[in-house]
């Protein structure tokens, strides 16, 4: 693992021991007190990749409880809750990547128009939270390697939603966020 400094390398061995203690394995890196930022409120991904691939990725949009116990929850749920995919087995955590990403709190994006709305994201820098009733659905900044075009990462965003790629109305809400996000370059 070579992750650029201290806070990444910490955050991602801690979602990797809050995994291996769920799967009864003895978690590595968890000794000593937590420093003072694990211990005030915050909002984590967790993202989990085998091979390039997504295996799960579970997170939280708003600080509600300190980041070292987001970070173990969403750890232990991306890799046993993801509905997605069935839960990691202790076979699969060496082949497992982690990723942590640490979001801001989320703006509303004011726009009159969906065009207006399209205009004002920034590729690569924002997550984007919709919501329409109901429906919600979240991309965080990462998804812009997939979906570089403002419009088809809409699309497929209310798509997640559970509404039409095409849908609009004027009430839908959306609401940006930015994310510090450490990756482990090998598990």
């Amino acid at each position: 693992m070579s992750i650029n400094n201290e806070k990444g390398r910490l955050l991602t061995r801690l979602a990797r021991a809050a995994i291996a203690r769920r799967l009864g394995e003895v978690a590595a890196g968890e000794a000593g007190p937590l420093p003072d930022w694990l211990r005030q409120p915050g909002a984590v991904f967790v993202t989990l990749t085998q091979h390039g691939q997504l295996r799960g990725c579970i997170g939280s949009l708003e600080a509600h409880r300190p980041l070292a116990e987001d970070l173990e929850e969403n750890a232990q749920a991306a890799a046993f809750r993801d509905p997605r995919f069935p839960p990691l087995s202790r076979t699969e955590l060496p082949d497992t990547r982690i990723e942590v990403s640490i979001l801001s709190p989320p703006e509303p994006i004011h726009f009159s128009s969906q065009e207006d709305a399209l205009r004002q994201l920034r590729p690569g820098i924002d997550g984007v939270i919709l919501e329409y009733g109901h429906h919600r659905a979240t991309f965080l900044p990462q998804v812009w390697d997939q979906l570089p075009e403002p419009a088809q990462f809409m699309s497929h965003l209310k798509l997640k939603a559970g509404l039409p790629g095409y849908f609009w109305a004027d009430d839908l809400k959306l609401y940006r966020y930015t994310v510090e996000k450490f990756k482990e370059d090998t598990p």
